[in-house]
């Protein structure tokens, strides 16, 4: 088994911190998402590293007040919106069809969490359809791009819910058992850690790694009850580790750029460091075996390939 990657930083690291020293000068990112949470602080500091950073974002006429203060705050004028709701495929295929050029940097940061069930226009459970199958899709149609560009990097943001649920191959929509929205989200956001494992053996020329930003307060919390939260926390459960934005951005820009992890693939990173096993006396860190096995990986691939041949 190969040795754990481990880095200087840690939990408490921000992007800022993590991309001290690195020029990214020439090369382009794409970060879905990129206009609210952790996004926002991701494509700051790939543009505050000299990178051209276009925002992938479901209404870019909306992100334009980011666009305009992470060019003010970086002096990068490098920085662009485009479309791209990835719970449509056919959104997903026009802006795969729009990229012109290299692509040296994909940030699979955006995604739903905690909805009630929802179904896609095809019948697909929203959280697999957007979190996973529309990053699938796009990273499968940028690949071109990202092969010209040249050790190229891909970033799956995952998460530690991930923990909640393997990719249950007999129903994955939803449409034979009961509906759990933690659960649909986990299962999503382990397709999202085996899309890297999958990636990794599959491509050459193109690093492919899962991350666990952290517990951060965004946009994506907007489904969870706030007194739901309030009662856990008040509970006598563990205490969330609660990261700000900055922090929660830095282990995506530290697999996205560093050059501590060059040639490193199919890994899961959390606080700035390659994860542990799941282990119980840890309540929030880890990385659970099911997200990073071989055989569920290979099956997910081509599980998606057949699901989005089907449109």
């Amino acid at each position: 088994m190969s040795a754990r990657i481990t880095t200087p930083f840690n939990g408490e690291s921000t992007a800022a911190e993590v991309m001290t020293g690195i020029d990214l000068t020439g090369r382009r990112a794409i970060v879905t998402g990129g206009a609210s949470g952790i996004g926002v602080e991701t494509a700051r500091a790939l543009a505050g590293a000299g990178a051209e950073v276009t925002l992938a974002v479901r209404n870019p006429l909306a992100a334009h007040g980011t666009v305009r203060d992470i060019i003010d705050g970086t002096g990068n004028k490098q920085v662009l919106t485009a479309p791209l709701d990835l719970a449509d495929q056919t959104s997903v295929a026009a802006f795969v069809a729009g990229w012109q050029g290299p692509l040296h940097i994909l940030v699979g940061n955006a995604g739903i969490m905690g909805p009630p069930l929802t179904r896609t226009p095809q019948g697909r459970e929203l959280h697999f359809a957007t979190n996973h199958l529309g990053h699938f899709a796009l990273a499968t149609g940028l690949y071109p791009a990202l092969t010209t560009a040249g050790d190229a990097r891909i970033v799956s943001v995952s998460s530690s819910q991930h923990r909640l649920s393997p990719a249950v191959f007999d129903d994955i929509h939803y449409e034979k058992r009961p509906y759990e929205p933690n659960a649909a989200y986990g299962q999503s956001k382990t397709a999202n850690a085996l899309f890297a494992v999958e990636a990794a053996k599959r491509w050459t020329g193109v690093s492919v790694n899962a991350v666990m930003p952290g517990v951060v307060r965004t946009n994506l919390m907007r489904h969870v009850d706030p007194e739901l939260l309030a009662r856990f926390e008040a509970s006598g459960a563990p205490t969330l580790p609660w990261k700000t934005v900055e922090q929660g951005a830095a282990t995506s820009v530290l697999v996205a750029a560093s050059p501590l992890l060059t040639g490193v693939t199919g890994r899961y990173f959390e606080d700035c460091n390659e994860a542990l096993p799941l282990h119980s006396d840890d309540p929030h860190g880890g990385v659970a075996a099911h997200a990073l096995d071989a055989e569920a990986a290979t099956r997910l691939w081509e599980y998606s390939i057949r699901t989005l041949a089907r449109r």
